[in-house]
């Protein structure tokens, strides 16, 4: 290979992640048009960059516009072997305690994605594909995680939570802002039929030092989620303790 055709690939590489940074906050999507004006790249270079990522199913097209592929979030699973094989144990440990769904999440942001997860046994339960994305402000692992953001990072981010998926989803900055202050206070977040109907969720932050941010959480139907709360919510916190002990040696 010779110097300018490693130079080129380079290149090439470079402007691709500065269109992929360019869409990780914006779920809803750009058009070409936005996206060569952001990236300041020209727009026939975005054009073909694009058409090779959708190709590789890193990026996607919709009515709305370009936007993050599937592919990025499986790489994303994939990329926290660590502390997934860490907290398997006590996940495991917590699905059978409580017999509701576990979900592991890694923070991105507007959004957070599901790297593992330990499936309830009933017959009426909550499940999701792992690498499934979740609005970061109507989901308890989002919002757990939104906890731990700086009041400059939250202002930043706030733009971007818009989605709504059911009638309950806090949609006002304000109210998301109150209940975001709340999670700080008492250390937990809570879900109640904000991302789906029927189905609701508690999570709490896990400290696992530096660098990619998750969150533990239960996922379960509605008409169990009150009455079973006081016991997961102290399952939980046992988990976290114990996830958080073997991050720890």
């Amino acid at each position: 290979m010779s110097v300018e055709t490693e130079t080129n690939g380079s290149q090439v590489i470079a402007r691709a992640a500065t269109i992929l940074r360019a869409l990780e906050d914006r779920p809803a999507g750009l058009t070409m048009s936005a996206l060569a004006k952001i990236t300041e790249l020209p727009r026939t270079t975005v054009h073909r960059l694009v058409t090779s990522l959708i190709a590789q199913q890193l990026l996607l097209q919709d009515s709305d516009g370009i936007k993050l592929g599937p592919a990025l979030a499986r790489l994303a699973a994939s990329a926290h072997t660590d502390i997934i094989a860490l907290a398997q144990p006590a996940m495991a440990t917590l699905g059978r305690r409580t017999r509701e769904t576990v979900d592991l999440c890694v923070w991105r942001g507007s959004h957070t994605v599901l790297v593992s997860q330990f499936v309830s046994d009933q017959e009426l339960r909550v499940a999701s594909p792992v690498s499934t994305a979740f609005p970061s402000h109507c989901a308890a692992h989002g919002k757990a995680l939104l906890a731990e953001q700086s009041e400059e990072a939250l202002a930043s981010l706030l733009p971007q939570l818009k989605e709504v998926r059911t009638e309950k989803t806090l949609q006002e900055a304000k109210s998301l802002l109150k209940d975001i202050a709340a999670t700080r206070k008492q250390g937990y977040a809570i879900d109640r039929e904000e991302h789906a109907r029927g189905v609701c969720g508690i999570s709490v932050a896990l400290q696992t030092g530096a660098g990619e941010r998750y969150a533990l959480a239960i996922a379960a139907p509605a008409l169990r989620f009150d009455e079973q709360f006081t016991h997961l919510l102290a399952s939980l916190l046992q988990a976290k303790a114990e996830i958080e002990a073997l991050v720890a040696r």
